[in-house]
């Protein structure tokens, strides 16, 4: 049940905020924690109920967060309550190559040794971020959480933003921010258009237990139907990300368990020894999607409601916690400034920070992708030499493992530690 003090039940009234936050899930709520820890009333509009929010079953769902997303994390206030169950991630294992075959003898090998601040990043599973997460949200008076209520309508004017829920209710604030997913219905009211296509392939997700340890190192194995990321959980388990073409992958998630852990084998090799399913098994199509605007009249996109990427490089979350480092460093020095923080002018700036660095990422992933995800013998010979020389260089491995950290372009300072 919610706390009466800290989640106010609005029905048949107007709440004034200073920002709506449309979409109560990862990004919505990170964001909605550091605006308030910055002096900002929020109010966070969730279409989900609470319980669902909280359910802390293990189902296998797991984010690689980079190490610049943990400090930001640590900075709002939620690390604490995940630190114990986060497993740091010290390598990162590329090969290229075949199912049952053996990876290729190129390969890349990055260790979090070759820089100075720590461990490349950390996997924390889906039931202990949302949960401390939520937990944070309750105990900030700042916070309004609105649950299990759906945004029917919205307007933007000069002077402020509002919506109306699905009971009635009008809230009111002087920005409107959509965390809504790929398919915003904010940006979609706002009549923000978006590009982009689909890949083709289906991600197969779950966790695995396994007899050996994995010792932090991560894994990405490329195959000619998708990759399979292998991403090590607290204890002796993994997270795996597997694409295949979808038709392919709607026939193997079809399967009873022992039948798809025999198609999972010979990809995944026998180096963690005898592997069992942990959790439950999902599925998610993928594609490219990127809004043609980041902002609109009083109102910004954040996370997937901007853009979404394949998962290649594990960079979707981490991508959204930029935006919320940004957004809220520009809304709050703005509103230091005394500015109106939902003027065009302010909403520009979010927008300069992350859409030419949001668009890079997301064609770097969709050429990655394109790429590794097939068998032309020349491609493969090209990307195998690439891979040895990348291996074989400090300076582009440093470059590399850095980058994968999240601590490289122009850093928000939540990314840094720090607060705004």
């Amino acid at each position: 049940m919610d706390n009466p003090e800290t989640t106010r039940i609005l029905q048949g009234m107007t709440r004034n905020s200073d920002i709506l936050i449309v979409g109560g899930g990862l990004n919505g709520s990170a964001l909605a924690l550091a605006l308030a820890g910055t002096g900002h009333t929020v109010t966070i509009i969730d279409a989900l109920d609470e319980d669902l929010r909280k359910d802390a079953g293990f189902d296998g769902r797991a984010y690689a967060l980079a190490l610049s997303s943990q400090r930001l994390l640590a900075a709002i206030g939620v690390w604490d309550g995940i630190a114990e169950n986060a497993q740091p991630m010290l390598e990162i294992k590329v090969t290229d190559g075949h199912p049952g075959a053996g990876p290729s003898p190129f390969f890349m090998h990055f260790d979090h040794a070759e820089i100075e601040e720590g461990p490349m990043g950390y996997m924390v599973e889906d039931r202990h971020l949302r949960v401390s997460l939520m937990e944070a949200m309750e105990s900030e008076p700042s916070i309004t959480r609105v649950n299990s209520q759906t945004v029917v309508a919205q307007e933007t004017t000069q002077n402020g933003a509002k919506v109306t829920l699905a009971d009635g209710t009008v809230l009111s604030g002087s920005v409107l921010i959509g965390c809504d997913g790929r398919r915003s219905g904010t940006a979609t009211r706002a009549g923000i258009r978006r590009t982009g296509w689909d890949y083709g392939q289906t991600a197969l997700v779950c966790a695995i237990e396994h007899d050996r340890p994995h010792n932090g190192v991560a894994h990405q194995f490329f195959m000619p139907p998708g990759p399979l990321a292998i991403l090590p959980l607290a204890g002796n388990r993994s997270s795996i990300v597997w694409s295949e073409r979808t038709a392919t992958a709607k026939r193997i998630n079809a399967m009873p368990e022992a039948d798809y852990l025999q198609v999972l084998r010979p990809r995944f090799g026998d180096f963690l020894g005898d592997i069992r399913l942990a959790g439950d098994r999902f599925t998610y199509p993928l594609n490219l999607t990127i809004a043609n605007s980041f902002v609109a009249e009083r109102m910004a996109l954040v996370g997937d409601a901007a853009h979404g990427m394949h998962p290649i490089a594990g960079q979707g979350l981490n991508a959204g916690l930029r935006d919320v480092a940004a957004l809220a460093e520009v809304l709050t020095l703005a509103g230091r400034r005394g500015e109106d923080i939902g003027s065009q002018m302010v909403l520009d700036r979010y927008q300069q920070w992350r859409r030419f660095d949001t668009a890079t990422l997301v064609l770097a992933t969709d050429a990655f992708n394109r790429l590794f995800s097939n068998d032309n013998p020349l491609l493969r010979l090209g990307r195998d030499i690439g891979m040895g020389i990348v291996g074989s260089l400090p300076s582009l491995r440093r470059g590399f493992v850095r980058e994968a950290a999240g601590l490289t372009g122009d850093m928000p300072v939540l990314l840094k530690g720090q607060q705004i």
